[in-house]
């Protein structure tokens, strides 16, 4: 049963509802609560008498008045009518709700204060669409950063691949390879120039060819060779004799079934005896106190041409490349071999016309980008044009070993296809 109360006096501009002596809530734009009984204030009938309200209260829409039931300790607010606030033009509105529940006949309990902030879309105006145009068709729009692409995920379960510890590896492989790399040795050679090395490493790749050897077996004889000659004088006719002796060692260090010491003096024409070989061989481990685990150019080669995603192709094409660097002493002295096979990639990338020519991807796991590779590629590229040049005036039986190596179609005949124009001409883009 519902008995009518005495009327609440009106409340002050700051609008806090008092429930139990106590300020419930507070709002700033609403306004005053006229009433917390059961009658209606103002338009009273003509006799004066409050009209009694006996049916149910409105809703909020139609700002409903509120309901004590009298019967309880403590009044229980059922409904708190909130007016609509006025639109203020060009601004962002704020609506508070304030929702008041019981839990029980005993408690009174706030359940929450909420705001909801109405926020004012952008318009989009005629200069941002003409703008956004223009830089749609200028090419000038923003493009999605490009991924770098997982190279190990297809040999996870490859135990040789060793993918936990890949990265680790060629970390380590990059810190040290600097102590590996041969100086420059030729003011301390009084009989050997660098046209004689040239020579000298171009047969061992016609060697290199017809004994079938792997490719890390070239690289590493190419790593003993230069470091003995860094440490140690060499006399002229005893030039070829190193290198046989380099390619023995290397051989036996990579290789399943390496050349017997009768082959290699057998290809040599017999200019050195059986015991000239073995003796040199045990002379150069001396002088290099046996180190030969070291990181060559194919250690790099090997990891960078799988971070390039390379086709049968391409690969050929970076091993040409990076075998003529090696092949001259200026590219094998100036340049680490990090550096010398990353740069290959970037100067075969561009002979082939690879879009883009560096990527993410290799940037990431070569460590270097295009402009720390700009001088290496410039000259791979010279060295090149340069082989191609001498190729074209010769005949095919005085050809080089490597002209010759890579000529043929099984390697796609990347020997012949031209460099890159632009790294010619000394601009940085194709």
């Amino acid at each position: 049963m519902m008995t009518s109360c005495s009327l609440v006096p009106q409340q002050s501009t700051d609008d806090v509802v008092v429930v139990d002596g106590k300020n419930v809530a507070k709002g700033r734009n609403r306004q005053v609560l006229g009433d917390i009984g059961n009658v209606v204030r103002g338009n009273y009938p003509k006799n004066n008498e409050p009209a009694k309200i006996n049916h149910r209260p409105r809703t909020r829409s139609q700002n409903a008045t509120l309901l004590v039931e009298d019967n309880l300790k403590n009044p229980v607010v059922k409904r708190i009518a909130v007016p609509k606030p006025k639109k203020v033009a060009g601004k962002s509105k704020v609506i508070e709700v304030i929702e008041i529940s019981s839990d029980s006949d005993e408690e009174l309990g706030i359940v929450a204060v909420r705001e909801k902030k109405a926020t004012k879309k952008k318009a989009t105006t005629y200069t941002s669409v003409l703008t956004a145009r223009s830089k749609a068709a200028c090419g000038l729009e923003k493009k999605q950063k490009e991924k770098i692409v997982d190279i190990d995920s297809a040999d996870v379960k490859n135990d040789l691949a060793a993918v936990e510890y890949v990265e680790d590896i060629y970390s380590f492989y990059k810190s040290v390879e600097s102590e590996w790399r041969p100086r420059d040795y030729m003011g301390s050679q009084p009989e050997i120039n660098e046209k004689m090395r040239l020579i000298l490493v171009e047969w061992l790749i016609d060697v290199h060819v017809k004994f079938e050897l792997n490719p890390e077996t070239f690289y590493l004889t190419v790593n003993i060779l230069d470091r003995f000659l860094s440490v140690k004088p060499v006399p002229r006719k005893e030039l070829q004799l190193v290198g046989l002796s380099a390619l023995l060692m290397s051989s036996k260090y990579e290789e399943i079934w390496p050349p017997q010491v009768e082959d290699l003096a057998d290809i040599a024409d017999h200019a050195y005896s059986h015991k000239q070989i073995l003796v040199m061989e045990k002379t150069i481990l001396s002088a290099l106190e046996w180190y030969l685990t070291v990181p060559t150019h194919y250690v790099f080669l090997a990891r960078f041409i799988k971070a390039s995603i390379a086709d049968e192709k391409m690969e050929n094409m970076v091993h040409y490349l990076a075998e003529l660097g090696v092949m001259h002493y200026d590219t094998m002295i100036m340049f680490s071999p990090s550096m010398v096979a990353a740069s290959a990639i970037y100067a075969a990338r561009s002979s082939l016309r690879q879009v883009p020519i560096w990527t993410n991807t290799l940037k990431h796991h070569t460590g270097y980008s295009e402009t720390q590779l700009m001088d290496c590629a410039k000259l791979l590229a010279y060295q090149q044009w340069k082989q191609q040049q001498e190729g074209s005036e010769s005949s095919t039986t005085t050809k080089g070993a490597l002209q010759k190596k890579y000529s043929k179609d099984e390697r796609f005949a990347v020997a012949l296809i031209p460099p890159a124009k632009a790294l010619l001409t000394g601009t940085e883009s194709a």
